[in-house]
């Protein structure tokens, strides 16, 4: 009788133990779509322009770039410029804005525990609108720009400022109300979008170039070089680090803040290092996008319904998920109207919304938050 309730028992265990093998074999396996993808987006991305250049061309370029591969060059030098200095600044930037800017979704809604949640949820935009704002209007942003772009700059340093004064407004008593924050970003979001409509009433337009401002308000890669866009990637790159080793701390934060303390975990320090940590992701992000919308909110719910809430999972998958978006969005913005460019936020909007609506009704009674 005991041998067979020990059967029985073993029975029992086996079909968890093979729905766990048969649920990380499917992760596995969607990470690996999911880089494959990424890889063909920004060939493919990298051979579309002015200047036409075939897919083959480009793979064989970018594998001798590795020093890995040595294959015989059979076409123009110009060729490598063009794909090295022109196009793989835009498009690896495309990728990296992307996968920061959902990075940064997954932080806030995680930290938040609102499914509404997106980067810009608490003055990120504003600030780095503001700061853009008076990069276009300083009289030697020019001189300034033949170094370092100075929109770049204050956007980021805009986006950083306006964070720490949201926090620190809403923190009182050594804690964080998540709703206080909130509030307090949607006020501080008002005053800025305010001092920016202010600035732009009140300095002469034919003093500078309101179109590029409207430019980079509306979304794209504006980086065309591979100095700033190194700076970003060290950030980001450290950022995504960062956010990785705050799983556990996030799936501990989804039972709710009391319930997390009642865990062990000093709640009030690590929600600091989470805004901390998804506004970096997301000021690297803007200071060489403008303000691309849509990437932050959409991304991780697209990866909840594909691997679920765990943050272990859902972290890499989003940001292979945003950079595959933005990589996409980048390209078609580009082509769609050419010569002409789209705002590529604005085709983020229009194109991701109707496709996450669908994905979201056919997919609703087994999404879980």
């Amino acid at each position: 009788m005991k041998l067979a309730t020990q059967k029985q028992a073993t029975r029992g265990l086996e079909p968890k133990h093979s729905l766990k093998k048969r649920q990380r074999l499917s992760h596995i396996l969607i990470y690996v779509i999911l880089s494959g993808l990424l890889l063909t987006t920004i060939v493919l991305a990298t051979s579309f322009g002015s200047v036409s250049i075939p897919f083959p061309v480009i793979v064989r370029i970018l594998l001798n770039g590795t020093g890995l591969f040595h294959f015989v060059r059979q076409w123009d030098a110009t060729v490598e410029i063009i794909v090295w200095q022109v196009r793989m600044p835009v498009v690896i930037g495309a990728a990296l804005v992307g996968a920061a800017l959902a990075v940064s979704g997954v932080l806030f809604q995680g930290m938040l525990r609102n499914p509404l949640a997106d980067p810009f949820l608490i003055g990120t935009s504003s600030g780095a609108a503001l700061g853009a704002t008076i990069a276009f209007v300083l009289p030697f942003a020019t001189f300034y720009g033949t170094f370092f772009p100075l929109t770049m700059a204050l956007a980021f340093l805009g986006a950083l400022v306006t964070i720490f004064f949201v926090y620190g407004i809403a923190r009182s008593g050594g804690r964080t109300p998540v709703v206080t924050l909130l509030l307090a970003g949607v006020v501080v979001n008002a005053v800025l979008v305010a001092l920016q409509t202010l600035i732009l009433a009140l300095f002469p337009r034919e003093e500078f170039q309101l179109q590029a401002l409207f430019n980079w308000l509306s979304g794209g890669i504006q980086v065309t070089t591979w100095l700033p866009l190194g700076s970003v990637a060290i950030v980001v790159v450290l950022g995504m680090a960062l956010a990785l080793s705050l799983t556990r701390v996030l799936d501990s934060l989804a039972l709710g803040e009391e319930s997390a303390s009642h865990l062990g975990l000093n709640v009030e320090r690590y929600k600091f290092v989470i805004v901390v940590t998804a506004s970096c992701l997301t000021a690297a992000a803007v200071s060489i996008s403008g303000l691309v919308g849509f990437v932050g909110l959409v991304t991780p719910h697209v990866m909840r319904l594909l691997l679920g809430p765990n943050h272990r999972t859902l972290l890499p998958a989003s940001a292979l998920g945003g950079a595959i978006f933005l990589t996409v969005a980048d390209l078609l913005a580009r082509i769609v109207v050419a010569p002409a460019v789209l705002p590529v936020g604005v085709f983020t909007a229009l194109v991701g919304a109707p496709f996450f609506l669908l994905l979201l009704r056919r997919s609703r009674r087994d999404y879980r938050w």
